[in-house]
């Protein structure tokens, strides 16, 4: 061990009392860390050491990627305690006395996995996996400390992990199969011929009721119940040898015991951890500036993103006067220190017994996340004095009181109410701590004629339900006791309390005054609210915006509030029966008790999903039999394959699952749902990403130089003091570059170094390298850059261009981008035509961040020869090869760019991650070492593009018959404006796709259209699943929405009744073949039971005025091609190996979305062999070359016909081979022989879509047809090979009170041909669809523009991180999520008649959006009645503050007229677009 010297110790403290060293086990084994430094996360320990299943997703404890557990022994208890924690926020000082298990120490797929890890294999739970290690030691840190966990249990804690890939079903089924209530049935499944359209027919297997195996494409009908059924996933966490190995662990026995106090001191930090209270006193009174942490999780994130770690620190954990937790009737006492996890579990037990421990418990379910629970502590959250805290108000409003003590002065009360002094500032000196929170006693029940009744309720109304940060807290608390004669209540006492309404946490001290001492009533409520109107009014302009929002949600609790006690005050004289003589509880008519629920304090959901696909028992042929119609296939098959029967056997070994599962595991695999093939290695941390590979000799780290300024002239760059840094290699620019500095995907228009002018904040400048990723941080900080004012585009250079209106104001377009297309006849005739009913209107729709979990991350490692090896996290592996040769001054054939896998991509990898490659890529070359960059979370949002905000201006109209039958549309004339940033990219092909996508599946007689894209200072915004197709439907529905509510129609039937019929041309000119949305909109509108359903919300809106509930159903086509004819293209290498294994490398990337899995089933189909004897090691440039980037949803249909075609040149080859060898010659013998023979086992196979079936000319200015209706449109090129199709259907609740809302059921329809993997299908379906969801609900993006005028600099990006930028969590699912593939539909112009899933389903996401409409508009006519009108404003994303504020009711309207404005009934909330 080395020592450490340390300087004079406070006074009255025993050093010799302090151990020096670290005490650290992981994964049973002790580490020796001989300088432990202060600053260093457990994370970056962890991962230094090899152990990188633990992941750096964001770095603020919001992803749980960097998920682990660590077990303590616990002194309060006597006994171990273990606890799932974010490493990225825990400082490795804090995990002495610690075992830290990460998810390589519970299991691996070579020696066995843990039940955890098998079930989230065999249930699909992965795809990216980048998430899945995370979500594993979450769900494993559950188990450990509750064995015989049930399904509750387990929905009431799995808060704090994100997944963007699954849409979270797989997982929440992976999590209940090992809980010991799971409901498990393996009957609950329909009939599976329900759906066959074969069923009855004459002669057909399934008539008479056949055995359902001898139907060539019968049913797998999958329900969460029936799947926990299945014997592989059968048996409860509890019952299995894990679940005892797991429970006989124990600490090591240095471990097992208190373990005394702890110093360390290192050159630039010290860390203290004392064991008592007088010692903590005597270091905060003696180290000034010293820093108190227990979990970290506030000054964790000052230290990584604000650049503010303390040199001091002072660890608390371990004291056990401020560990204490009790909760009794005569009152509660909160140690500062102790975990809010026990804090939440000691309130949830005394319940019963105090009131304010009951609103405790209720509002730490919904605090952050179990991790963040786990580690955090009261005391930490009081002294940060956060003004949108949700424990802060409800400590005052219980009239709690603090123990602040020191060294000097011992301890002193001070009530919480009076310990915020300002933003930031609490009522605490430099050298005090918080000892403990004391809440005082309940007031007693009473008895007789003496009752009282305490009522204390939290609120709070966020962005998102999990592990959110609150937009507007409160806690309100009121005792009631009868009137002197008995006629009434009586408000005794009250206190409200509120955050987010102020720069600290407040009371309303007059709303109060209001309600004590009198009567409860309906008019002492509205005395109190319009007090508090007055009281709490958050003015235009402040901080945080929402000005309106925030004030209407602080009456809108007070009003709940006010309808709870109603009900709470009823609830006690119905106890008391008659004889008690209690007065009467204020009558509450039964539509208005809906007020009183709110999420807080109600269950969180439980979730189930069914799935509905066709198992094929044979390779349906697509366009394989075109391309290949006379395949020798059959020639090499082999009857018995040696390595089938292993595959076989390794899998059961390793509790592989039956079919219903994962599918049959015989020869071949096209067709079968198999897992990810490479689902273990995700779910045990063994699959390797790009930041996760063992550093090279001397490799650097890189840290960029970014532009603050959104629109500015660079006038100097001074490096000089960060080149002298310590460690550091280099510091490089624009003038050190060795070639060309011009880079982007369509138009160069951009630079790899920013060359004296900077176009949007955070533009990479330049790049640091140092020996660490510490020192690269601090040069690239260090670096001084001098701007002025300068925007080249727009007429103000100190007010930037911004938005979308903006640029439209300044006609700041990217003039090339501009596109018309034009159908039928006259849009200005059509919209004359007499009796028509006419629309003009205007959506919004925000942008969508990708939130990829993997960052963007790129190795690059000089090569031998003056090369370059660039393994990088990447969908365009050859644009990347492009720019790295370009900026480095290379030939392509020295640049090598390597793609293992991704966490994640969904387009925003396809063009946006090669400015950080060629960034890197100069830096090695320049320094000749290794270096890598993995951008942080903030930055990578910042620079990396977004999904395109949209502006839709239209002109629509339709013809009302007087038969009564639904409406016809006529014309559409609309204008599309997107956001495209301060570069081309990819803007004018995802406007081409949104203007092909704007008829979605309607019939417009008469359509123009026409797109724009403006030119901004915001980074160059990109590709995003979908590519513009979402947008353009989007706007379609919109329309159709707008025109159906304002003649009337019902919604089902005016979108039925307008859906386009097989030989239909749209407006682009394209007819529409194997036309499968009618039939699939029928069975949805049939299996969904969507009239009853709507009829029952109808119902039960009229008995709750304050939920509403809405249904939608919307169709969707999704076309499949790149839009730009060369990339319809792919090229694939297999080899075949003499033991009868294959190898494949494809162009295509992996990102989660199953693509290698899929090719090798193809491949595996070819040979006739298992799955397991094919493989796909990586994508990389030198092995196919002149790559297209993974998008479009094309990989899979490019790369399996790529593949098949270079099977089919192998087998062609092997076929006199075979008809030489005896009968039943296996793979192997056939390939052995074949390499006797000298024949070539390798070949290379290629794909292009054929040229009549892509390629859009919008150039080409078409004559008009023979009918003179319009331009033929035909003769510019098919854009699209065929399309692929569905229907979704949505549920949702709404609380009109707060804007929060629920998903309770999505069905969905969808036509994916003849899937290759249906589970695989599935999955994205489900991922697709809750992205869509995320995309038009919670995903709102801010950026620093007029409307957020708070937020600076002007072009910043404010929702940067999952701290301020939501995406779906897992309480955020349907609760009730089916999904079912179109039966009985092929696809011709695909491999083995499959489809594109990828894109298409997004799309459905919007069904949610939809419904919330119908929500909204129920409310709507209930609070405003005739003046709600027919058609009502509402953007997207609808958002809690749109949905809530467009409800538009008394409250709402009152709140908005108070800031002055006029819009009260039609309120438009600002956002940026």
């Amino acid at each position: 061990m080395v020592e450490v010297s340390y300087d004079e110790a406070p006074a009255g403290i025993d050093v010799s009392a302090y151990r020096t060293s670290l005490r650290i086990y992981v994964n049973g084994e002790k580490v020796h860390v001989p300088e432990p430094d202060p600053h260093e996360l457990l994370l970056d320990f962890l991962r230094k050491r090899g152990f990188t299943g633990a992941k750096l997703g964001c770095g603020e404890g919001g992803c749980g990627a960097c998920t682990v557990v660590v077990s303590r022994w616990d002194a309060a208890s006597g006994s171990v305690r273990h606890a799932s924690v974010n490493a990225c926020l825990m400082p490795l000082l804090a995990a002495d006395g610690c075992a830290v298990t990460t998810v390589e120490g519970i299991g691996n797929a070579r020696t066995g996995m843990h039940p955890v890890q098998q079930r989230m294999t065999d249930l699909h739970g992965s795809q990216c996996g980048f998430c899945t290690p995370g979500i594993v030691m979450a769900m494993y840190g559950i188990f450990l400390n509750e064995p015989e966990a049930t399904t509750a249990h387990v929905e009431e804690n799995m808060d704090g992990n994100l997944c963007r890939c699954t849409g979270y079903r797989p997982i929440w089924d992976a999590a209940k199969s090992l809980c010991v209530d799971a409901e498990r049935d393996a009957s609950d499944v329909p009939d599976k011929c329900a759906t066959c359209p074969h069923k009855g027919e004459e002669g057909h297997a399934c008539a008479g009721g056949a055995d359902i195996e001898a139907c060539a494409e019968h049913s797998v009908v999958s329900t969460s119940k029936s799947k926990l059924a299945e014997p592989a996933v059968a048996t409860p966490y509890a019952q299995t040898e894990a679940a005892q190995r797991d429970c006989e662990r124990k600490l090591p026995d240095e471990l097992n015991g208190p373990q005394g106090p702890l110093r360390i001191q290192a050159p630039h930090a010290a860390w203290w951890k004392p064991a008592s209270l007088a010692d903590a006193l005597a270091i905060k009174a003696s180290v000034p500036g010293v820093r108190v942490v227990v979990g970290n999780t506030e000054v964790g994130i000052e230290a990584r993103f604000k650049q503010a770690a303390p040199r001091t620190v002072l660890c608390t954990a371990d004291i056990a006067e401020l560990r204490e937790v009790t909760v009794s009737e005569g009152g509660c006492v909160f140690g500062a220190s102790a975990p809010l996890s026990a804090v939440e579990a000691a309130c949830h037990a005394g319940a019963s017994v105090h009131p304010v421990a009951k609103a405790a418990a209720s509002m730490l379910r919904w605090f952050a996340s179990n991790q963040i629970r786990n580690t955090a502590c009261l005391g930490g959250n009081l002294a940060t004095a956060s003004p949108i805290s949700d424990m802060n108000p409800l400590l005052a409003a219980a009239g709690a009181e603090l123990d602040v003590a020191s060294a000097a002065r011992g301890t002193r009360s001070v009530p919480v109410a009076a310990f915020f002094k300002g933003y930031r500032k609490v009522d605490l000196a430099e050298d005090e701590l918080i000892v403990r929170v004391r809440v005082p006693a309940a007031a007693p029940a009473g008895s007789g004629s003496v009752v009282h009744v305490e009522v204390v309720e939290p609120y709070k109304q966020a962005r998102r339900r999990e592990d959110d940060i609150s937009i507007v807290t409160a806690t309100f608390r009121a005792s009631f006791a009868p009137s002197a004669d008995g006629s009434a209540w009586r408000v005794k006492d009250a206190a409200l309390a509120f955050g987010g309404l102020a720069p600290t946490t407040i009371l309303a001290p007059k709303a109060a005054a209001a309600l004590v001492g009198q009567e409860w009533s309906h008019d002492t409520f509205a005395a109190a609210a319009d007090a508090l109107r007055a009281e709490v009014r958050v003015p235009p302009g402040a901080p945080g915006g929402q000005s309106e929002f925030r004030t209407a949600l602080a009456a809108s609790f007070l009003f709940k509030f006010y309808i709870k006690c109603c009900q709470d005050l009823a609830a006690r004289v119905a106890e008391a029966g008659p004889g008690a003589s209690l007065p009467a509880a204020p009558a509450v008519d039964s539509p208005a008790r809906s007020a009183s629920c709110s999420f807080v304090t109600e269950p969180k959901p439980s979730t189930a999903g069914l799935q509905t696909y066709a198992l094929r028992t044979k390779i349906a042929p697509g366009l394989d039999a075109d391309v290949f119609p006379e395949s020798s296939a059959a020639a090499v098959k082999s009857s018995a394959a040696p390595n089938g029967a292993a595959y076989s056997a390794n899998y059961s070994a390793n509790g592989g699952s039956g079919t219903a599962v994962t599918g049959s595991h015989g020869k071949g695999g096209s067709g079968k749902p198999t897992p990810h093939a490479a689902g273990h290695l995700h779910t045990t941390g063994e699959a390797v990403y790009v930041d996760d590979m063992p550093p090279p000799p001397g490799m650097l780290h890189a840290w960029l130089v970014q532009s603050t300024r959104a629109a500015a002239r660079i006038t100097r760059v001074d490096a000089a003091a960060a080149r002298a840094m310590p460690g550091v290699k280099g510091v490089f620019f624009r003038e050190d570059l060795p070639g060309d500095n011009v880079m982007g995907p369509v138009a160069h228009d951009e630079e790899c170094f920013a060359d004296g002018i900077v176009r949007c904040v955070g533009q990479v400048i330049g790049i640091a390298v140092g020996a660490t990723l510490a020192e690269a941080k601090a040069a690239a900080l260090a670096v001084k850059v001098e701007y002025e004012d300068f925007d080249e585009w727009g007429p103000d250079s100190a007010n930037p261009i911004v938005t979308i209106e903006e640029a439209i104001a300044a006609s700041s377009f990217y003039e090339a981008t501009d596109h018309t297309l034009e159908s039928g006849r006259s849009v200005e005739a059509a919209l004359a035509e007499p009796g028509l009913k006419v629309v003009k209107g205007e959506f919004k729709l925000g942008g969508q961040e990708h939130f990829y979990l993997e960052a963007n991350t790129t190795l690059a490692i000089p090569v031998e020869g003056g090369g370059m090896a660039v393994h990088t996290s990447t969908q365009a592996v050859t644009k990347t090869q492009k720019f790295v040769a370009s900026t480095c001054g290379l030939p392509a054939n020295k640049v090598v760019c390597h793609m293992k896998r991704m966490g994640g991509g969904f387009g925003g990898k396809e063009t946006r991650s090669v400015f950080a490659s060629a960034a890197a890529a100069v830096a090695a070359l320049l320094t000749n070492q290794p270096v890598r960059l993995s951008l942080e979370r903030d930055i990578d949002m910042q620079i990396s593009g977004q999904r395109h905000a949209f502006i839709a201006r239209y002109t629509a109209a339709a013809t009302v018959p007087t038969d009564g039958s639904p409406p016809r549309l006529a014309a559409l004339d609309a204008e599309l404006f997107s956001n495209g940033g301060c570069a081309l990219d990819l803007s004018g092909p995802v406007m081409d796709r949104a203007l092909f996508h704007l008829d979605n599946c309607y019939q417009w007689p008469s359509l123009r259209c026409r797109g724009r894209v403006c030119r901004t200072h915001q980074a160059p915004h990109t590709a995003f699943r979908g590519f513009g197709g979402p947008q353009g439907m989007m706007v379609a529905e919109a329309i159709m929405e707008h025109l159906c509510s304002e003649v009337g129609a019902d919604p089902v039937s005016f979108r039925g009744a307008n859906l386009y019929s097989e030989g239909d041309e749209t407006h682009f000119g394209q007819r529409l073949e194997a036309w499968n949305v009618p039939r699939a909109w029928r069975e949805l509108v049939a299996s969904s039971e969507i009239a009853d359903r709507r009829a029952a919300a109808e119902a039960f809106n009229k008995e709750h005025r304050y939920r509403k509930r809405g249904l939608a159903i919307i169709p969707t086509k999704f076309g499949i091609n790149y839009t730009a004819k060369f990339m319809n293209q792919g090229g694939a290498l297999v080899h075949l190996y003499t033991d009868g294994t294959l190898l494949v490398t494809h162009g295509g990337t992996e990102m989660g979305q199953g693509l290698h899995t899929k090719v090798c089933q193809v491949v595996a189909s070819s040979f006739d062999v298992p799955q397991a004897s094919v493989h796909v090691a990586e994508t990389a440039s030198d092995k196919v070359a002149n790559t297209i980037p993974t998008a479009a949803s094309m990989s899979a249909d490019l790369y399996g016909m790529a593949a098949l075609d270079a099977c089919e040149q192998i087998i062609k080859r092997l076929t006199p081979i075979r008809k030489a060898l005896p009968e039943g010659a296996t793979l192997a013998e056939v390939a052995t022989a074949a390499h006797m023979q000298r024949v070539d086992l390798s070949a290379h196979g290629f794909y292009k879509v054929p040229d009549d079936r892509c390629g859009f000319d919008w150039l080409l200015k078409p004559p008009p047809k023979a009918s003179g209706e319009g331009p033929d449109n035909s003769l510019r090129g098919l854009p699209f090979n065929y399309f692929t199709q569905g229907v979704g259907v949505a549920e949702v609740e709404l609380d009109v009170l707060t804007g929060d809302h629920s998903v309770l059921r999505a069905d969905l329809v969808v036509d994916v041909g003849s899937s290759l993997n249906p589970a695989l299908d599935v999955g994205q379906i489900e991922g697709a669809f809750a992205q869509g969801m995320g995309l038009c609900t919670i995903e709102e993006v801010v950026w620093a523009d007029t409307d957020h005028a708070w937020v600076q600099p002007r072009g910043r990006l404010f929702t940067k991180g999952p701290g301020a930028y939501k995406i779906p969590s897992f309480n955020d699912v349907p609760r009730d999520f089916r999904v079912h593939l179109l039966q009985g539909v092929k696809n011709r112009f695909a491999v083995h008649s499959s489809k594109a899933v990828g894109e298409p389903p997004l799309y459905l996401g919007f069904s949610v959006y939809m419904a919330l409409r119908e929500a909204v508009r129920a409310a709507r006519a209930e609070h405003l009645g005739e003046a709600a009108g027919k058609h009502f404003i509402m953007h997207s994303p609808a958002t809690s503050e749109r949905l809530r504020m467009a409800c538009a009711d008394e409250i709402a309207r009152a709140c908005v007229e108070a800031n002055n404005r006029a819009d009260a009934t039609n309120y438009v909330a600002k956002a940026s677009f």
